[in-house]
């Protein structure tokens, strides 16, 4: 069986030969560049200059030795810069900055700093009655699309899984960075009819985005990625109400478009204590929840299994990231991975994958620990 047969196995809720195995698979199951620089000196692999995937978070693209020698089941898809658009680093004393293609600032401390966090958010000062003429980039710049069909093809060549990554975060995710996060919840009390009208405006530019993408490439892809982080450590960021009121339409419409243009799951990542919105996410038509963060509230997972594994595939939730992977020792890995496969494993429906992107501090002793754990305890006794 190749990881094209097995995951399309544990995607349909049927259990293949082995759990599904992802690192690197899409932007939110990878390394910290400093982790995976970490990992292939421990692999024993040469060095090499790392690829940028994720450029704000410094996300490493994983390199065909790692994946081969991991046995990684997916291959990411990655669209093009648009056209025009390339990062330019500036020097801001303390900071090394650059400005995205949506106009939204991002600096990195020159000291220790780990990651680029937003520092300019263009909508900021905006009156509402300017959101609507505030210029969007252009969703189907060809620069986007000229790479895709190549990179599925070369996939689908080595009988891996491919997954299609999107454009841009979800939308409420850029809505609230173009806005900032403090006028992003005012405006949700205040006015959240300009909210929905700015939410309705990104739908149609990602649908026309995944309309073009899948018209490429639709026939070889598996799963497309969309997010939107909706909870925090012990709960919603937001109430149930209004994720219903304002956002679940908008992202049932974007959802069942994606569908209607490929046979395609719609992988959805939201972190933390999402447990109450799940209902929800399922309505809206998600397919995959990830990153199945273990260690927020209520996100137990032998409940979670029996109370959504019917509906929803598990992308995640193999280890935590948080604490155990960092901090503990690997045989606390090995333990972590063990009870995390037996309570996600049964019955299909679940790729084994860390708890989101594995970042800077993690030993890379306790990253192959986790791998190892997984090729012991991640095969179906029946195969």
């Amino acid at each position: 069986m190749d990881s094209r047969e097995r995951v399309r196995l544990a995607l349909s809720h049927q259990e293949p030969d082995r759990v599904p195995f992802d690192l690197g698979g899409t932007g939110l199951t990878t390394l910290h560049l400093i982790a995976y620089r970490k990992l292939r000196q421990a692999l024993g692999l040469p060095p090499v200059e790392a690829r940028v995937l994720a450029m704000a978070e410094q996300l490493a693209c994983v390199d065909e030795d790692v994946a081969d020698r991991l046995q990684t089941d997916f291959r990411l898809i990655l669209p093009g810069l648009p056209s025009g658009f390339q990062y330019i680093f500036r020097d801001e004393g303390a900071y090394k900055a650059y400005t995205d293609e949506w106009g939204i600032g991002w600096r990195k401390p020159k000291d220790g700093g780990l990651y680029y966090d937003m520092y300019i958010h263009p909508l900021a000062d905006k009156a509402w009655d300017e959101f609507s003429s505030f210029p969007f980039p252009d969703p189907v710049d060809e620069h986007r699309f000229a790479p895709l069909r190549a990179q599925a093809e070369a996939i689908a060549a080595q009988g891996k899984a491919a997954v299609l990554a999107g454009p841009c975060a979800g939308i409420v995710e850029v809505y609230a960075w173009l806005r900032g996060y403090e006028g992003f919840y005012t405006d949700l009390a205040l006015n959240p009819s300009a909210v929905a009208g700015m939410l309705d405006r990104l739908v149609e530019w990602k649908c026309a985005y995944w309309e073009r993408a899948l018209r490429e490439v639709g026939d070889l892809v598996d799963v497309v990625i969309e997010a939107d982080d909706l909870a925090g450590q012990q709960g919603p960021l937001l109430s149930p109400q209004t994720y219903r009121r304002w956002i679940k339409p908008r992202h049932q419409r974007l959802f069942s478009f994606i569908k209607a243009q490929a046979p395609v799951r719609v992988f959805f990542h939201s972190c933390g204590a999402v447990r109450r919105l799940i209902p929800d996410f399922i309505e809206a038509g998600i397919d995959i929840l990830n990153p199945v963060q273990i260690s927020a509230a209520g996100m137990v997972l032998k409940e979670l299994k029996q109370e959504f594994g019917q509906s929803l595939v598990f992308w995640g939730g193999g280890v935590d990231t948080q604490g155990v992977l960092v901090h503990g020792t690997p045989e606390q890995v090995r333990d972590d991975v063990r009870r995390n496969i037996e309570a996600l494993a049964p019955g299909g429906g679940f790729v084994f994958a860390a708890v989101h992107d594995i970042q800077a501090d993690a030993p890379p002793e306790n990253v192959i620990a986790m791998w190892e754990a997984w090729q012991e305890f991640g095969v179906y006794q029946a195969h």
